[in-house]
Parts: C-alpha cells; structure tokens; sequence
C-alpha cells in the first residue's frame, strides 16, 4: 500500500476580541469540509486553526471589562472553541497566539529578520484603524475611512520598527504570475496585483509602542511585535518551525502549507506580507491561498454595530448542527457573497434536506421493511430504466472530487443532491408499491429496491465530509458501515441477505409560519422587551430666566480621537474640532456606555464656555450633552449626536 500524501491546511485564527458570529463560524466549517474529503480520500490531514489574542483593540476591551488582557482572551478563546467544537468540526491542533513558546519563537524572528536587516527602526506617521489592527496612508483612505472596514481612522504618530516590504516585492510579483493558482479566486489575485504590488509596497510597520499587549521585543522592550507579523507567522510556529533551524518532522512533513482558507477581507496580509516574511526567513510559500466570500444576513455583511449579528449555537438550536452546516456550505459560492435569512433556511430544510434527501432515505428503508422485512435483496431483474441511476451513481465520486479539487464545495454538495434527486425520479419511474401489487414481480421489485438502498449508500459516503451526523445516520438506516471511497468503485456494495436498520426521520419538514413566529418570540426573550419600563428624570420645576439660559454656548464638535484614560474605569478623553481652528480637550465619564473607537467622527454637541476642570491630572474644557434614562432599573446613557453636514462650530440656539 502506497504511503499517504500529506495536506496542511489552516482557518485564519479568529481575532480574540468578540464571540465569533455565523459569518465568522463558516469558515472553520468550509476548512472543516475540505479537510474531511482530503482524508476520505486518502490524504494525511494536519488541519490547524486557533485565536489570535494580542493587540490594542484586545487590551481596550479587557481594560473596559476591567480585567487583564490574558483573562479577557482567555474567556474569548474559549468560546470560540466551544462554538467550533459545537459545529462538529475535525482539527487537529487548537492554537493561542498568547502560548509561551509562540511568544519565544516570534521574539526570535524578529530579532533574526533585524539583524539580517529586513527590519529597521524608524518613526510611524499616518492613519491607524484600531479594529483591523493596520496604518494607512492618507491615499489608500476610501472617502477618508479605512479601505478595509470602512471605520474611521486615526492620526498616529510613534517610533516603530518596519520591514523592507519593496526589497522583496519584484520577487513576490514573479512568484504569483509564476503560480497562478497562488491566490484564489482570480479576483482576489488581480485585487493584490493592481492595488497594491504595481503602485509599489512601502514599508511595513512591525511595532507599536502606544500600548503594552503584544510579544515584546526582546531587545527594545518598549516595543510590542505589530499583530499582524505575530499572528501570521502561527502557521509555521505551531507546526514545528524552529528559528535556529532545528525544525520538528511535522514541520519537515506538512509545511508548505497546501491551503491557507481565509476571508476576503485578509487577503493582502496572506498574499503580500505573509509570502515576504518567508522569502525574508528562506522558508517555501504556501502553496495556495484561498479568499472566501462573505455570508450576509439580508443584503449587508454582519456587524455588532448595525444589530444584525446571528451566533452558530443559535441557529443550532433552533435547526441542529447539519441543517446549518449544510446552509452556509450550500449557500456560498465560490467567489461571491451568500445570503442568510431565516426564511431561506426553512426553505432549504424543507425542500432540500427535509423532502429530497430525508424522504428519500425514509421512504426507501420503509419500504424495505414492509416489502422483504428488512432483508437486501439480491438484484437480479434488471431493465433499462435503471441504467441511467447507476451510471450517474459511479461517476459521482469523479464529479465531487473535480469540484473539491477546485474548492467548489457548494457545487460538490449539488452533485450528490443531483442523485439524489434523480433517485426521487425513479422511484416515480418504477413505481416500487404497484410492483409490490403485480404478480411475478417480486424478483423486479427486490432489484428496484437494491439500486435505491445503494445510490443512498454512495450518498451516504459522500455527504460524510459536509454533514458528518447526517452521514452517519443515512449509513445506520442501510445497516452498513463506511467503508471509504474505495467502495464506490462500481455500484453493487450492499451486502445481499443482510438486513437494513430502522426508518427514522432525518429532518422534519418545518412549519414555516409557526417557526418564524418562535425565532421573533425567542429574539424577544434574548433581547430588551419590546416595550421596555422606561424612567427618566422629573423635570424641574425651578424657572431659570432667559438671558441665564443665552449664557450657555453650545457647539457642534466632531470628534477626531477619542481614548480612555489611564487608570479611570469611567473617563474617555475626546479630542474635538469645535471650528476656532484649535483642538478642544474634553473629558467625560461615559466608558461604562461607549467603545472610544465607535465615537470617532461623530458630530456631537458641547457646552463650550465652562471653566476648564481638572479630572485625573488633565484638562477638560467644556461639556457633552447627552440624555439620561433608566430600563428596567438600569441607568442608559445616550450621546447626543446631529447630522454630520451641520459644521464644527456651528451655534446651537
């Protein structure tokens, strides 16, 4: 028996900062899908992925939660786990960015990448997008906001170590012109090539100073590793890659990666900046690096900040574990966006899994039972009509492995549904309960039956990598095992004589009416009530004159940066464009109800004419207007904010 080749593969690690979403969950279930086929078939599968838990937007949100940086991705990390455990996915290795020996290797390469002088120090000035963690200069802003997420960015100005990006940029370019299967789909590649490596790479910053959670430079510990070189370079750490060159057999063994499976939206950290840090290190590329679309809930992509967030342990409960798997594996093409609504996954349970595949497998073993008591008849009355099934039965495992091999997993998926759908068809073709009526038939009815109950067995193996229990069931139903691909060489694998398990239901159709109503009931119960017991504050009643209340100036501001205070669990710190020209300091006890990032460009309203206060040793001049209510015994706080077109400066009067 030949040795079994060896396939590396790997899920973007997700960022440490929030409960990963069912946009995000998809891709560790597409890698998931992949890696299950790849060992079906006869690969030796090192499939990787894990967290990526260092950097500013991290330290932020562990000091607004008040707990250290490690206990907040601590807890992050480990729902992240639990959820890709929950979607029953196979890997092999779970990795943390925060693991010592990660933190060893990283110092190591930075410190080897500055020595042979791909790194050197110099100052950072530009714009800086906190939740992607990435500089940008004034010309790769998109109408002035982060080209990536479409954030507001913000002035940064620091010493910082950088990588010689434009040493290694000829070379990368004639790389993936050399290997056109580099970058996946074709649009991503064009995307890198026109965007970024024809205008010219500059130089990359690969440090910060302006927080404290990162991996520290060993020898300029002011300094913290930029996250990006930190996380990208998990790949080959985790593997077995050693800095001194002492790397492990499974290093030896599985590195080049064969696929690095990723969002679009990341595509140039794993296309440009990736493949140079291992030119610069001597180490080979990755062999293919695949930009997933994006799954979007209605028409927009999902965000916190718009409300339109679904988690994967939500939709599981509500539909199992198969039915969502089948739907974002089903639902996202190759290269373009897919669409989740609730009403779309009642359909495709109802339709698809529920009618065509279910009824299929329920129908088939019913009658099984009912015509020869379970027992798998031997086939010996053919005719012509079931030439065509079992043709299309032993080229299925062909046409799958065409698509996988293209990273089409959708279309891999419509391939086994085309069987089954055309194993409906000859059901109504043959009609199996008149042959069962018809005297001398029982020879014709027993071979009908054993070209069901095997095209359900190809199915059945076939359907293991997208949905495992699922698989599994189809296969007990029958009364067989899995016994690999190799048993769909030729059509003819049930085991005449034996006897078939028990019918059972493999999806319920869903009441689509009933359901919706559940899912808004239960989106209720999650969420605030729908009229929620709102208190405000009783007016007073003491009379203040007019000429007092003219006195008050009041002024749109724009914020352009907003930060927390050190040591204050309350105050942020706002820098403010009030239309004099200069920059106004304002300091306001509000952290409890806003995220600094989220205020960025925002056009509030102050009062202007206040003396200055001192707050926590700095000035704050003037004051924000906001609004102040109590729900259901909880104090809310809300900014005031006008439309952005009315100026800084502007009177309010």
């Amino acid at each position: 028996m030949s040795e079994a080749k060896n396939y590396y593969i790997t899920t973007a690690i997700a960022y440490t900062s929030a409960k990963p979403h069912i946009g995000n969950t998809y891709e560790i279930v597409l890698a998931d899908a992949i890696a299950r086929y790849k060992r079906m078939t006869g690969y030796q599968v090192y499939f990787q992925t894990g967290t990526d838990e260092h950097g500013q937007k991290i330290q932020q949100k562990a000091e607004a939660a008040g707990i250290t940086p490690q206990e907040y991705v601590d807890g992050v990390a480990g729902e992240i786990r639990r959820i890709w455990d929950l979607m029953n996915t196979t890997y092999d290795k779970f990795v943390r960015t925060s693991n010592p020996e990660h933190v060893k290797k990283v110092q190591k390469i930075f410190k080897r990448l500055y020595e042979q002088g791909d790194i050197y120090k110099g100052t950072y000035q530009g714009k800086y997008c906190t939740p992607c963690e990435s500089f940008w200069t004034e010309s790769q802003l998109v109408n002035g906001k982060c080209p990536d997420c479409g954030r507001d960015v913000q002035d940064a100005q620091e010493e910082a170590y950088f990588f010689r990006m434009s040493k290694y940029a000829d070379r990368l370019m004639e790389y993936i012109q050399a290997h056109p299967e580099f970058i996946q789909p074709e649009s991503r590649k064009n995307e890198m090539i026109n965007n970024f490596l024809k205008p010219g790479l500059q130089d990359l910053c690969v440090s910060r100073t302006s927080f404290t959670w990162g991996i520290p430079v060993d020898f300029d510990p002011k300094h913290v590793v930029y996250v990006w070189l930190d996380a990208l370079t998990n790949y080959i750490t985790f593997c077995g890659y050693d800095p001194d060159g002492n790397h492990s057999k499974q290093y030896k063994d599985f590195w080049p990666a064969d696929l690095h499976l990723i969002g679009k939206d990341i595509v140039r950290f794993h296309t440009i900046y990736w493949p140079i840090f291992l030119m610069a290190l001597g180490e080979p590329l990755p062999k293919q690096v695949f930009g997933h679309p994006w799954l979007l809930v209605g028409s927009g992509k999902m965000s916190k900040s718009v409300g339109n967030v679904i988690y994967a342990d939500d939709l599981v409960a509500q539909f199992g574990v198969d039915a969502i798997r089948y739907f974002v594996l089903h639902e996202i093409p190759f290269a373009n966006d897919g669409v989740m609504t609730y009403e779309l996954i009642i359909e495709r349970v109802n339709t698809e899994l529920a009618n065509i595949l279910g009824n299929l497998v329920n129908r088939t073993i019913a009658m099984d039972q009912k015509y020869f008591g379970g027992r798998i008849m031997e086939p010996t009355a053919a005719e012509p009509v079931d030439a065509d099934l079992k043709a299309m039965a032993i080229a299925l495992p062909a046409r799958v492995e065409a698509r996988m091999n293209e990273l089409k997993v959708a279309e891999a998926i419509d391939e086994i549904f085309s069987l089954l759908r055309r194993a409906n068809k000859y059901i109504d073709e043959t009609m199996p309960w008149s042959l069962a009526k018809e005297e001398g038939k029982q020879e014709r009815l027993g071979t009908v039956l054993y070209n069901l109950l095997e095209t359900i067995r190809f199915s059945a193996i076939l359907l293991e990598p997208y949905l495992p229990e699922t698989s599994a069931r189809m296969l007990k139903q029958l009364g067989v095992e899995n016994a690999g691909i190799a048993s769909l060489e030729k059509f003819g694998g049930m085991p005449v004589g034996k006897m078939v398990g028990q019918a059972e239901i493999l999806f319920s159709r869903i009441d689509r009416d009933q359901k919706l109503a559940e899912l808004e009931a239960w989106q209720a119960a999650q969420s605030k009530p729908a009229c929620p017991a709102i208190e405000v504050e009783p007016q007073l009643t003491d009379h203040v004159d007019f000429d007092t209340f003219c006195r008050s100036d009041l002024r749109a501001v724009k914020v352009k940066s907003c930060e927390r205070v050190k040591k204050s669990e309350k105050l942020l710190r706002f820098t403010l464009d009030d239309g004099t020209g200069k920059d106004r300091q304002i300091l306001s006890g509000i952290a409890k109800y806003y995220k600094p990032e989220d205020l960025v460009g925002k056009t509030l309203v102050a009062i202007v004419n206040l003396p200055p206060r001192k707050m926590m040793g700095l000035e704050s001049c003037g004051m924000l207007i906001s609004a102040v209510h109590t729900v259901q015994g909880e104090e809310q706080l809300n900014l005031l904010m006008i439309d952005d077109a009315i100026p800084a400066g502007a009177k309010l009067c």
